[in-house]
């Protein structure tokens, strides 16, 4: 039964968990928050556990998908400590240094935690745009499977191009595309985010999380039909059964409420039929990250 609520939502079956597979917890720190800027202000303060509880449990959901957004050991057991201490938080993406030597000491080290399901790096801020071809950070790579974590690709649209190579290295390895790659949903940009897209799609070993379009878009006069031809893009090239709903809460709250951006897809998937929406809102994002 779940955690947050007495009773399934009407439509969902009893046992079949409704997940949020992507979304943030932090206490603002203006110095190493720095990318939150100014134009962010609705985000530039405490998001903690007790304020998700309450926005998954007004959406009927039963659990979640804890991010990092701070590169460091000190994020890693701050999300672990919030995941012990809350049953609805199911697992943490965390960070490593990909590129050190003792990569795989710590991975043997965070093996030993139920709730750590895998890592990211954030290279979409990376100088070097192929980082993730680096034969340091494909070797750290290699060594994810043997200890069962997960890797969430975070990248903007331009680094797609590199996804295919890296992907395809390691077959036995899951990757996520987080935030559908970052395309320029503002000025429309598709054709070339399309093409790379499906392009990764074709490598059975990835998923997509379908999160972060509003963050894409014009935040104050975004609308439904903004997001329709990128999720008719993803939804054709990954099926149904490697997709997964991820708010990006609370990023998400400087272009919508989570009510918002829970509604797009609510309205997209709508004709989808009651298997469907059940693997998109939570039995895949269980299968990827081993709930």
């Amino acid at each position: 039964m779940s955690t947050l609520q007495n009773a399934p939502p009407v439509g969902r079956d009893e046992g079949t968990l409704k997940i949020d597979a992507h979304h943030h917890l932090w206490k603002f720190d203006p110095v190493r928050d720095s990318w939150i800027t100014d134009q962010m202000a609705a985000i530039q303060k405490d998001f903690l556990p007790g304020d998700f509880k309450l926005v998954l449990q007004r959406n009927g959901f039963d659990g979640s998908v804890v991010v990092q957004t701070d590169q460091s050991v000190a994020e890693n057991e701050l999300l672990l400590n919030h995941a012990n201490g809350n049953d609805f938080i199911k697992g943490v993406v965390g960070w490593i240094d990909l590129q050190s030597r003792k990569v795989e000491d710590r991975l043997g080290a965070y093996a030993h935690s139920k709730k750590i399901k895998g890592f990211r790096h954030v290279l979409q801020s990376e100088a070097d745009r192929q980082l993730m071809l680096r034969s340091a950070f494909m070797d750290s790579i290699s060594k994810l499977a043997r200890f069962g974590f997960t890797y969430d690709i975070l990248i903007f649209a331009d680094q797609l191009q590199y996804i295919p190579e890296f992907v395809s290295a390691f077959p036995n390895q899951k990757f996520v595309i987080d935030h559908i790659a970052k395309p320029g949903i503002k000025n429309k940009e598709i054709d070339l985010w399309k093409k790379e897209m499906r392009d990764v799609a074709k490598h059975q070993n990835v998923w997509c999380k379908i999160s972060g379009m509003v963050t894409e878009t014009d935040w104050k006069n975004w609308k439904q039909q903004d997001f329709v031809p990128y999720l008719d893009v993803i939804v054709e090239a990954f099926g149904t059964k490697r997709i997964m709903y991820g708010s990006d809460w609370p990023v998400c709250l400087v272009a919508a409420s989570y009510e918002n951006v829970l509604g797009v897809v609510e309205q997209h998937f709508s004709a989808f039929s009651e298997n469907e929406r059940q693997l998109f809102f939570g039995e895949n994002a269980i299968q990827f990250y081993n709930l």
